[in-house]
């Protein structure tokens, strides 16, 4: 339940502006996820948000991009895990299944591994498509992600 919610917390956070934890426990609950803001912000220090500058002067949560946070990097693979059923590929386009609701929350781990192969993820609502450099690069990212499911 706790990757579920920190998934939904990470496509959330990509979908809207939300400044506040009390903004961001509204929207979980929503979903069906009742929080309290103590659980809140241990997800927010768990997946290490920050907050940045909108282009309207206001401050919202994003996901932070250093690469040097390997702690961040494994919590995005551990929200992979929990999210992806199935993954695919041909040629240079990967295909992964998610459960209902986390494609965006899997995509937005893929983009967080920061994988020189990876061109650009496009997710729906339980299918994520990721467009990969080449073939070879495809079928590494594959296999990889292969692991990283058992």
């Amino acid at each position: 339940m706790k990757f579920q919610r920190q998934a939904k917390i990470l496509e959330l956070i990509e979908k809207f502006d939300i400044e506040t934890q009390e903004d961001l426990s509204l929207r979980l609950q929503a979903f069906g996820y009742n929080t309290t803001q103590a659980t809140v912000s241990r997800d927010i220090k768990d997946l290490r948000l920050v907050k940045v500058l909108t282009s309207t002067g206001k401050y919202k949560y994003a996901a932070s991009r250093d690469s040097r946070d390997s702690s961040f990097a494994s919590r995005l693979r551990n929200i992979f895990r929990e999210c992806v059923t199935s993954i695919d590929y041909a040629q240079n386009i990967i295909v992964i299944k998610t459960l209902p609701g986390l494609a965006m929350a899997a995509a937005s781990a893929v983009d967080g591994m920061a994988h020189e192969g990876v061109v650009g993820t496009l997710a729906g609502d339980d299918t994520v498509m990721i467009v990969m450099r080449n073939d070879k690069a495809a079928e590494q990212f594959f296999h990889e992600s292969e692991l990283l499911l058992k």
